[in-house]
């Protein structure tokens, strides 16, 4: 086509409609600039290649700056390369005097406690504003082999989005109609839109625990016994009448069946940076929308007697928090983000709307609602938005806390036995240590006709090696795509590896994978693992150490009290099926408990078989919780007859926090004795872990 010979205006178009059309091209394209995708970009330069980095919102770093100061890590030994390196810089800033504007660094670390703050010239919490310049600084220094794109989100019209040629993705394309292309391609998003649209499997939600033959997957009724009601709260919008409809907020379908899965997604909601200095620091505002029908819950919970502050404000330098969700009703916005994973974006734009409006109103509700509690408005009024952070976005954080959405579905899922080391990969590409974490899931109505929540899961792991088979996709389905932020996991084990300095790590894995699948001419899924594992060691990766291994779940110091000890899976039971390990200190591998219902039908027989006739002192063992009864009905068998007493099992066990001494005995040889715990007339949960008997001294 001759150009010249058309007129002016018509030249013009066609030149710009030519650059709009000419996909913008590099070695790799990263879609999502959190912290996994700096990452990636980072490394992709470093190893002598080209990326644009894609980031839909106008700026960079996802949950790492936007308020989730307080790192969630684990053991910081498994953070290695360029995580490391991020975390070294926030030390480095606040080496300077001049970083420190609002108290000394002896102040903060006084009250931080100098293990979680800094160690090995590393600092593992910041303020906001310093992980977005630490980011910018790392980004300048590598030049231009890394080009930043704001502002353009992925098309997500059918059969738009991501064009393909066979199992290859050759290009994206947003909705501004501006086009990428490369040989290799990375999700870093949150969400798992490039994933899902380039054809390749995911599950969102939660499996049953069958799937992967897991114990802490699924509905968790059971389990759910942090940030729970203590107090019986009414459920109905005229209290005591269920015609009236529920409260908002509460599943009316119910929780589904015990260790089901479901399509249900934790909880989300915002990491907010406040502070308690007066001049820096901005009262909650009513909501123009406030809408009191979402706040009646809080309300009665806290006329019913709950006066637990429900939020958990850590402390950042300066004075300032990273606040996130506590207790029963809090930050959470609980069940009201099953359908963001594949909403599209004005869908997702209304759920976080609606998240914002919660959080900020019943912050509101608690600071200054006189049904609340004076003590109460005043801990809630203390702490106000930071003035200094997010102030293109009136201090609210500008990145909502997706804990989870879709996650992709390879040739290898990382699950529970992965997280315990049941498990143990060989072809590692970073490690997880955080705990198996599920926020609550959804609220429902017991039987009782009492509100509760459901999904909340925290257990313990080891440090443990994350595959890399887990970030690539089934060759049948995309052979130039990795996903470092959606990978292949089962629920449970996504609670463990959903922490922002794993995302880097795996940020920076993924990119190193991608070079390589670029210099050797292959696809992700058949690059060289021992050339994959020389180059991540040489950039400082941790790929795998063994730790102690844990007690038994969240044990005790004593999993072996002496003396003779049946425990609860020894006991003859009637009822109390519902296990749990989520408080410490317990005997054994958990313990069991009533779930608060079926009164006076639930019994747990503890037979000890004693050596020898004598004088035996009984203790009973229980973990200790606020929601407890604290009139259980104990029956002690011994050689004199029967003796009756009552265990408050609100109140701490007297030796070593783990049993509680019932009485000295005379008990016959064998298996004639026994103790019997019983729920009959309890208000509150009722605990059966172990019996000890501990002969007693002449």
């Amino acid at each position: 086509m001759r150009l010249l010979s058309l007129p002016l205006f018509l030249v013009a178009a066609l030149v710009s409609l030519r650059a709009a059309s000419a996909p913008t091209s590099a070695d790799v394209v990263i879609y999502g600039g959190t912290s996994s995708g700096v990452a990636a970009a980072l490394q992709t330069a470093r190893m002598g290649k080209t990326a644009v980095l894609i980031e839909p919102t106008q700026f960079l770093g996802g949950l790492t700056t936007g308020g989730l100061g307080a790192t969630d890590i684990g053991n910081k030994r498994a953070i290695g390369g360029i995580a490391r390196e991020f975390y070294g810089r926030i030390w480095q800033h606040y080496q300077n005097p001049s970083a420190w504007t609002r108290q000394t660094p002896q102040d903060y670390f006084d009250r931080r406690n100098k293990t979680t703050g800094a160690d090995e010239k590393t600092m593992w919490t910041f303020e906001p504003h310093v992980a977005t310049k630490v980011y910018d600084d790392l980004l300048r220094e590598a030049g231009a082999k890394i080009t930043v794109v704001r502002g353009e989100r992925l098309d997500l019209a059918q059969g738009k989005g991501v064009i393909k040629d066979g199992a290859r993705i050759v290009r994206i394309v947003m909705e501004s109609g501006r086009a990428f292309a490369a040989p290799m391609f990375i999700d870093a998003t949150y969400e798992g839109d490039l994933l899902a649209k380039a054809g390749v499997s995911y599950h969102v939600g939660r499996e049953a625990n069958a799937v992967y033959g897991e114990t802490i997957n699924g509905v968790q009724v059971a389990h759910t016994v942090s940030h729970q009601f203590t107090k019986k709260v009414d459920p109905y919008v005229k209290p005591g009448d269920p015609t009236s409809g529920l409260l908002p907020g509460i599943n009316a379908a119910g929780p589904g069946e015990e260790f089901s899965g479901d399509r249900k997604v934790q909880a989300y909601n915002f990491r907010m940076t406040t502070t308690d200095v007066p001049e820096n620091r901005r009262a909650w505002d009513k909501p123009a929308n406030y809408d009191p029908r979402w706040f009646e819950l809080a309300l009665r919970n806290v006329e019913a007697g709950d006066h637990r502050i429900s939020w958990n404000p850590v402390w950042m330098p300066n004075r300032k928090t990273d606040t996130n969700n506590n207790f029963a009703i809090s930050t959470d916005f609980i069940g009201q983000n099953w359908d963001y994973p594949e909403a599209d974006y004005a869908t997702r734009a209304k759920i976080v709307q609606a998240h914002v409006d919660w959080q900020k109103g019943l912050l509101w509700t608690y600071a200054h609602h006189p049904r609340v509690p004076e003590k109460i408005r005043a801990e809630f009024q203390r702490l106000g938005l930071a003035k200094d952070e997010f102030t293109d976005n009136n201090n609210w954080p500008r990145q909502m806390y997706v804990r989870e959405a879709r996650r992709m579905i390879s040739d290898y899922v990382m699950t529970e036995k992965n997280c315990t080391r049941a498990e143990v990969v060989a072809d590692s590409v970073g490690m997880g240590a955080y705990n198996m974490d599920s926020h609550n899931i959804q609220r429902f109505v017991t039987a009782e006709g009492f509100v509760r929540n459901e999904g909340d899961v925290q257990v313990r792991v080891r440090p443990y090696p994350i595959s890399y088979r887990s970030l690539r996709p089934r060759a049948s389905e995309c052979t130039n795509l990795l996903a470092p932020t959606c990978l292949s996991s089962s629920h449970i084990a996504f609670g463990s590896i959903r922490m922002e300095p794993v995302f880097m790590v795996l940020g920076q894995s993924a990119a190193t994978a991608a070079v390589h699948a670029i210099d050797e001419r292959t696809t992700v899924q058949k690059i060289d693992p021992k050339k994959l594992e020389a180059r991540l060691l040489k950039d400082g990766q941790m790929l795998d150490f063994v730790s102690d291994p844990l007690p038994p779940r969240t044990g005790p110091k004593h999993v072996n009290p002496p003396g003779i000890v049946v425990d609860d899976d020894a006991a003859q039971l009637k009822g109390f099926r519902s296990s749990s390990g989520a408080n410490a200190p317990f005997v054994g591998h958990g313990y069991l408990h009533d779930a608060n219902t079926d009164k006076g039908e639930q019994t747990a027989r503890f037979t000890p078989e004693l050596p020898k006739d004598g004088r035996y002192t009984v203790a009973i063992a229980y973990p200790v919780n606020a929601n407890r009864a604290s009139n259980v009905p104990v029956t002690i068998r011994h050689a004199d007859g029967e003796t009756k007493v009552v265990l408050d099992q609100k109140k701490k066990p007297a030796v070593d926090g783990l049993l509680q001494t019932v009485g000295t005995f005379r008990f016959t040889k064998g298996k004639a004795g026994y103790v019997e715990i019983a729920n009959a007339g309890t208000e509150g949960y009722v605990v059966v872990d172990a019996v000890q008997w501990l002969e007693a001294k002449p």
